[in-house]
């Protein structure tokens, strides 16, 4: 029996992945709903060849934009994932980015069996009301972000009070080993990626690694344990993707080819021993060797690890501010009102203004409309 698969975020690079593995695997897999935000095209034409049921968007832009499509083929287009009924989907992937991906995801829950998230600030905005979901209606839950995914298996089945220390691997992204003034790089130069293809926002963070802050915070979240278990190390061919060294002196690794679908398709199969994405042998033909290497960030290079420090407080309302200012700055970047730097510096000095400060000692995350309460705070500032 097929498995009924519903995509949150099917525009962006991990629903594409995920219906390329689909494609290839048709008699395996059902698509019953996708969802985008502005890309109509790519949109239309993933609806075209999967033809879902349902089609969930709140754009009111891009409902006009693809109506008369759907009505054409028959596909109910949703604004509210509660007027879905009498549905159980086999795997939801979670993939919608930012903080818009909150209340989705917490809403696809009661309809799904397993949830494959890709999405960090989903989680660290809101993992305390997504995980009492997952637990009311007994659905299991997977990360796909390949360092998660690689801790996870890592530590299946093993004593945590064992582990020692958790390494998350970064690329160092595009100015690793460059002499290069960060006040005058440019957009373009920021989102080039030496390794992976993802969107805007994530490329930002990856090259001034606070992505790899935001990793952490995910997974100390994720895993139960606290923050000083984990650690940064900058691995530039980005095939290791977590280390785990264990109190009796033994480490393992988790190794794979830079592409996000191998956790994917790892997590869409309960089993998987055949697949496509193995082609070769270890060491391919051209190679005589392979050298894994690793260094430790430079912290005046990536003073964004410091914000770990901000995030000690061991505060949900710490975690979620860090990660909507992050939010918020970089969009600043994007759109050229500040330079590069400018997105830690400014971080930092507000995590330690007063008015945080006092904001955070007022407020606590009680409600899932507390989250969108210090969201609107983050706001305010920046304005």
């Amino acid at each position: 029996m097929k498995k009924k698969i519903c995509i949150l975020g099917s525009t962006g690079s991990i629903g594409k992945s995920t219906l390329e593995i689909i494609s290839k695997n048709r008699n395996d897999f059902e698509v019953i709903l996708l969802s985008g935000n502005s890309n109509f095209r790519l949109l239309i034409s993933q609806a075209q060849k999967f033809k879902p049921k349902y089609i969930y968007l709140s754009n009111f832009y891009l409902t006009e934009k693809i109506k008369y499509f759907c009505i054409k083929n028959k596909i109910i287009i949703i604004n509210d994932l509660n007027l879905l009924k009498k549905i159980k989907f086999d795997i939801t992937i979670a993939a919608i980015s930012g903080i818009a991906g909150l209340l989705p995801t917490l809403n696809i829950i009661k309809f799904s069996k397993k949830i494959l998230i890709a999405n960090k600030e989903s989680i660290i905005c809101g993992w305390k009301f997504i995980s009492r979901e997952l637990k009311k209606y007994n659905s299991d839950f997977i990360p796909i972000d390949s360092e998660h995914f690689s801790i996870l298996k890592l530590i299946e089945n093993k004593n945590r009070n064992s582990i020692h220390k958790i390494y998350i691997t970064a690329s160092g992204g595009p100015f690793f080993n460059k002499d290069i003034n960060l006040k005058k790089v440019s957009i373009n130069q920021a989102i080039s990626h030496p390794v992976w293809k993802m969107g805007k926002k994530i490329s930002v963070d990856s090259a001034n690694l606070m992505n790899k802050v935001l990793e952490i915070i995910e997974a100390s979240l994720l895993f139960n344990l606290p923050l000083n278990k984990f650690s940064i190390v900058i691995h530039p061919q980005s095939l290791v993707h977590a280390i785990i060294q264990y109190k009796n002196g033994l480490s393992f690794f988790s190794y794979h080819e830079p592409t996000m679908k191998i956790p994917i398709i790892n997590s869409l199969y309960d089993n998987l021993n055949n697949s496509d994405l193995v082609k070769e042998d270890f060491f391919n033909k051209n190679s005589k060797e392979k050298k894994l290497i690793f260094f430790k960030p430079d912290l005046k290079k990536y003073p964004a690890i410091h914000i770990l420090e901000i995030a000690k407080k061991n505060d949900v309302n710490v975690y979620l501010m860090i990660n909507v200012l992050n939010e918020f700055l970089v969009n600043q970047f994007l759109e050229k009102k500040i330079f590069f730097p400018d997105i830690i510096s400014k971080l930092s000095l507000l995590m330690r203004s007063k008015q945080v400060k006092n904001y955070l000692k007022n407020n606590k995350i009680k409600h899932i409309n507390d989250v969108f309460k210090t969201y609107n705070f983050c706001k305010r500032l920046l304005n």
